[in-house]
């Protein structure tokens, strides 16, 4: 029997998201970076939004933090997603050295995006009286991106994560079986960022290679690799907070290999050196692969949720 709850939350989160991402994608294309951010920061929770269009019930979800014996997983939900792009970002640029940066460059590039080349400037000799370089600031985007910034990110995350992993999966996995369900799930994560990338070049820009459809298919197998490892965390805790504490992390850790990247090769974004490259992407790869080949069967599943 067709789960129509399940229906109703894909419907909604498409129909929801998708018009928002274009709103997203036009102040994108006119170099208004704040009202693209904010904007895209909205969309994340209307995942949250379809599940309760779709009365699909949130009190189960696992909002406690129940945690005794099982912190290695809150630990791994954190650490893991830096520890994999610092690792796709090595492998990266083992491969391509050339690529390398320690200009701080990038760091310059986003303050120019955001303020333009006359702010840009100002800015930069603001930091130069203060006695701060580019690299420095660079470091400490790391140190961030590492320490506290999955934690408030935490809070964004949750409203992909009710929808993706609290309310999606669980259906998912009771129907097709939990390789099955990831397989999908992932899938149909990735798809409903494309329009943002389509028209704003979300993630790989606009003119990578294999443009434009590559960059939906690399996507595609980014999100199932992190979202069977989300829910591997979720299944393990019982706790909505862990998936979305990961989510959270993959979201900081994104940027920190492109803080020591040279931007002309931007061309190349859908390789790397950020780990949903196809090249970069490998150790995440590889690692979700072991999980998927390692799942219990099917029948170990969880039951189907009531309709």
């Amino acid at each position: 029997m067709k789960d129509k709850k399940l229906l109703k939350y894909l419907l909604f989160a498409f129909a929801l998201a998708w018009p928002v991402q274009a709103l997203a994608s036009y102040f994108a294309l006119r170099g208004n970076t704040l009202a693209f951010q904010l904007i895209m920061v909205g969309c994340m929770f209307m995942p949250l939004l379809a599940t309760v269009l779709a009365g699909i019930p949130l009190k189960d979800m696992g909002w406690g933090l129940h945690l005794k014996g099982k912190w290695k997983w809150a630990l791994a939900a954190w650490l893991a997603p830096i520890a994999l792009a610092l690792l796709g970002a090595a492998l990266y640029f083992l491969l391509f050295p050339g690529q390398l940066d320690f200009s701080g460059e990038y760091y310059k590039a986003q303050i120019t995006a955001s303020v333009g080349e006359a702010g840009a400037a100002e800015a930069m000799a603001q930091l130069e009286e203060k006695g701060l370089s580019l690299m420095l600031l660079s470091l400490i985007s790391m140190v961030q991106a590492v320490t506290y910034a999955p934690i408030i990110n935490t809070f964004i995350s949750l409203g992909e994560e009710v929808g993706w992993r609290g309310a999606m999966l669980p259906r998912l996995k009771a129907r097709f079986g939990k390789r099955g369900g990831w397989l999908l799930g992932g899938v149909i994560w990735g798809a409903w960022h494309w329009p943002v990338m389509l028209l704003a070049g979300y993630e790989y820009g606009l003119r990578y290679w294999g443009a434009p459809v590559l960059g939906p298919v690399a996507f595609c197998l980014f999100t199932t690799a992190v979202g069977l490892l989300l829910d591997l965390c979720y299944e393990k805790t019982g706790s909505i907070w862990i998936p979305s504490l990961g989510h959270g992390a993959v979201n900081a850790a994104a940027s920190i290999p492109l803080l020591f990247w040279k931007t002309d090769y931007a061309d190349r974004m859908i390789l790397g050196p950020c780990m949903n490259g196809l090249i970069a992407g490998i150790p995440l790869l590889a690692l979700a692969l072991f999980v998927l080949i390692r799942a219990k069967a099917p029948a170990d599943g969880p039951q189907a949720p009531a309709a």
